[in-house]
């Protein structure tokens, strides 16, 4: 017990031996910082898109709200649903109904649209959704902010939010031409955040002869009465031997959507980030080489008075830690400044369109750029506490 005692009382003085003498070392302690924060600032803001991406999907769909697509799909862009369908579909039990008593569901179409990008004014997939009079409700959260709802039969349409904001021409009022067909932009709408403000709504019963689409949908929104109903509804349908559907949660649905991105991201921003944490590793080692020479006078003199090589390991570490720790904090706090809330559009690989999306700087990716910082301080002193804890005390003092 004394041992150890006597062990922490030296460890403690040989580290704030070190802390202290910082400040005259001030050139390459603030390069081990600065690079630490350059780490983790692009860790974090790489992520962020990821991060900021699934969030927009995932808060897509509330808890009655479900999805209906052909069997064996997992995408609107590959589904078909034929009209007959989206009646057995609007007939089928725990469904939540409005006050005329009409099933909450919508039959709904999806393609692909050229619009400009405002940062780049290149072209760019926007999706154009048909929807039908019962969307509304489906959905539940949808607000007019400017404008009014297109009419039905007619060539308007509606833009979301984040798409009028990262896309040209969506200003009400304005004329699209998209094939033969002239739109008339009338409104715009916000659905709190969801993927929907990315999409542009107009009536489906318009939308289908327009792109020759017959008398098929692509899929199926509805409202069930109560959460705990998706199971018998799920069963209704694909027992169903008139139908090939599935059936998922919309949060569900939406979910699965972000994964592909969110996969790809962190691959890139995982490379990345090794690349130059093994920069950010040479400059603590080199920090940490420059502390120990200059200081071996001292831990030849501490070796002397009977400190053990491990405090001066440890000293060493803990120096090093600190200097990334700081470096750390410091990188996290320029992402979150420099990144949490930057809205951006990219594309969906499963839809093949593009999604307006607003970073996401989360706790979580903070404390993980933290603990990136701290383990590359860890690397860089390695080596130099290996050498501080060999280095022979005569001939360290007579080098001093």
């Amino acid at each position: 017990m004394k041992r150890l005692a006597s062990t922490l009382r030296q460890t403690a003085a040989v580290a704030r031996l070190g802390l202290l003498t910082v400040p005259q070392r001030l050139g390459s302690s603030a390069a081990t910082v600065l690079g630490v924060a350059g780490v983790v600032a692009v860790f974090v803001g790489v992520l962020s898109i990821g991060e900021g991406f699934r969030k927009t999907l995932e808060s897509t769909g509330g808890p009655e709200n479900v999805v209906v697509l052909r069997g064996g799909t997992d995408t609107e862009m590959n589904s078909v649903v034929r009209r007959a369908s989206t009646i057995v579909i609007g007939d089928a039990p725990g469904l939540a109904r409005d006050a005329r008593g009409q099933a909450l569901a919508s039959a709904e179409l999806f393609v692909i649209v050229d619009l400009p990008k405002k940062s780049t004014g290149t072209p760019a997939n926007v999706p154009l959704r048909g929807v039908s009079a019962q969307s509304f409700d489906v959905r539940g959260n949808v607000r007019l902010v400017e404008g009014r709802r297109f009419e039905p039969g007619s060539n308007e349409l509606i833009a979301g939010r984040a798409a009028a904001s990262q896309f040209g021409g969506l200003e009400v009022g304005n004329r699209l031409r998209w094939g033969e067909n002239v739109w008339t932009v009338v409104g715009r709408f916000e659905t709190g955040g969801t993927v929907a403000e990315s999409e542009l709504w107009c009536d489906a019963a318009v939308l289908a002869p327009a792109y020759r689409r017959g008398d098929t949908y692509q899929s199926v929104y509805a409202r069930l009465a109560a959460p705990d109903r998706f199971a018998a509804f799920r069963t209704a349908l694909t027992s169903d031997p008139r139908l090939d559907v599935a059936v998922l949660m919309e949060s569900d649905y939406y979910a699965s959507q972000s994964q592909a991105l969110v996969a790809i991201v962190r691959v890139l921003g995982g490379l990345v980030t090794v690349l130059m944490g093994l920069g950010a590793s040479f400059g603590a080692m080199n920090t940490m080489y420059t502390a120990i020479a200059s200081r071996t006078r001292e831990i030849a003199t501490l070796r002397a008075l009977g400190f053990s090589p491990a405090p001066v390991v440890v000293g060493v570490f803990i120096e090093s830690l600190v200097l990334a720790g700081a470096g750390g904090v410091l990188g996290g706090a320029l992402a979150w400044l420099a990144f949490d809330g930057y809205r951006a559009a990219t594309l969906n690989w499963q839809s093949f369109s593009q999604v307006a999306f607003a970073f996401a700087v989360t706790p979580r990716l903070l404390v993980s750029g933290v603990l990136i910082g701290i383990a590359v301080g860890f690397l860089g002193a390695l080596l130099p506490a290996w050498r501080a804890a060999r280095l022979p005390v005569t001939a360290a003092l007579r080098e001093a």
